[in-house]
């Protein structure tokens, strides 16, 4: 089938403008990138870094050499596996009986929680709640007061309304229960739309810092992305790396471009893992209210 002139062009306009849009997004990525592999007197020079034109790994040496930064990427990791983890479990349970027409006051409990989206009770409450949980200082923190995320659980239950009764109906012919449906049925039925929202709170989990930074004060529970937030907003990269490591100004560039690539790089690795669920469980997740 041939184009017409307008499609043509129509088509060439369309590549035209995404191809800039990529370019616009992976450049940032190439500039941290190349700041991170660079020497000091490169990385301080101003302009456009596509690629590094002296290469030096002092600014990865001098990141990969501190205890601060191993432990906020340990905290990091277990905040990440054991949030997302016990997230899909939780919205899981939340979800299945909030997708089933048979709940008494069904729609009494889904604008219930829907209410939570919109109001809540502000920083100082939350604080004060968290205090008297005795959460203060502890790992959990990072965890639970933001297990059922309400627009991924909402995501969730659209799900599970799409996929047929009968198959649940057949499951309780042959003795089955509620959980024994849920587990066995209903959720290996769900992978794309798990994937997706693991994917979303473990991105949500691996950048997060503000809460950290609000009921966190002991160092050795601090996130990676707490310390990120010190070396690249605060500018304590001397402090934090040591003046004598650091010795000038000219290092700084590439101490916080490392700093930024090793935070950035296992959220990359994982994304193309789950990158083919995405868009399939974004779309079906979202089909029925």
């Amino acid at each position: 089938m041939r184009l017409t002139m307008g499609e043509r062009i129509f088509q060439c306009i369309l590549i035209t403008i995404i191809s800039l849009l990529c370019l616009i997004t992976i450049y940032p990525f190439l500039h941290i990138a190349s700041l991170s592999l660079s020497s000091p007197s490169e990385a301080s020079r101003f302009g456009f870094h596509f690629y590094p034109r002296e290469i030096d790994f002092f600014a990865w040496s001098q990141v990969l050499s501190q205890s601060k930064i191993w432990i906020g990427f340990g905290n990091s990791v277990f905040r990440t596996v054991v949030g997302t983890t016990l997230s899909l479990i939780a919205m899981s349970m939340c979800a299945y009986p909030l997708s089933r027409k048979y709940l008494p006051h069904r729609s009494f409990y889904t604008m219930f929680i829907l209410f939570t989206m919109f109001f809540g009770g502000g920083i100082i409450p939350t604080y004060l709640l968290m205090k008297w949980l005795h959460l203060l200082d502890s790992r959990w923190i990072y965890i639970l007061p933001g297990l059922i995320p309400v627009f991924s659980m909402l995501v969730l239950r659209n799900f599970f309304m799409s996929i047929p009764t009968e198959l649940e109906e057949s499951a309780k012919i042959d003795g089955a229960h509620d959980i024994s449906i849920l587990y066995r049925i209903i959720l290996p039925l769900s992978k794309p739309v798990l994937a997706t929202l693991a994917l979303w709170s473990a991105v949500g989990h691996w950048n997060a810092w503000f809460d950290a930074v609000l009921y966190v004060s002991d160092p050795e529970k601090q996130v990676l992305q707490f310390f990120l937030r010190e070396i690249v907003i605060t500018n304590t990269d001397a402090e934090t790396f040591g003046r004598s490591a650091v010795g000038n100004f000219q290092y700084t560039s590439s101490i916080k471009a490392a700093t930024i690539m090793f935070a950035a790089l296992p959220i990359l690795i994982v994304y193309p893992f789950l990158q083919k669920y995405f868009v399939k469980g974004t779309m079906i997740g979202s089909l029925k209210g």
